[in-house]
């Protein structure tokens, strides 16, 4: 944890945002309007079908600094600090970690997940909306 003050919070508002992700990547959202990271909607536009992905990054709230996990792709070892929230349990979320693709400029999803106590998430940070082949 980041500190005895910190055992007191809630998980806020970077809970809700998250809420808000988790239920639009499974298209259970309402009519509401937001904007930024809890826009009801992945892509440019409302109509838009060809997204499933809100990829964000989230930040250390004691260092500032983004968290950042490891993965094994092709029998290679990296860190990726981009993530695809895939389930919220009180003030834990579980992602999925995302691979960055430097030839064609999109994520790949990895089958690699980790579960993170939200009171040490000091910020967060919305990508570009993507589609990620989840299969």
């Amino acid at each position: 944890m980041c500190g005895e003050d910190n055992l007191k919070k809630d998980c806020g508002c970077i809970h809700d945002i998250l809420k808000k992700i988790l239920l639009l990547q499974k298209q259970d959202f309402d009519n509401e309007s937001y904007s930024g990271c809890d826009k009801p909607y992945l892509g440019p536009v409302c109509n838009s079908i060809c997204y499933n992905t809100r990829p964000i990054m989230l930040f250390n709230c004691c260092t500032g600094n983004p968290w950042s996990f490891p993965y094994t792709s092709n029998n290679v070892d990296n860190n990726s600090s981009v993530f695809r929230i895939e389930s919220l349990e009180d003030c834990c979320c579980t992602c999925r970690i995302l691979a960055f693709n430097e030839a064609e400029n999109t994520y790949t999803n990895t089958n690699e997940f980790f579960t993170l106590d939200l009171k040490c998430v000091g910020a967060i940070k919305c990508l570009t909306d993507t589609y990620i082949d989840l299969c």
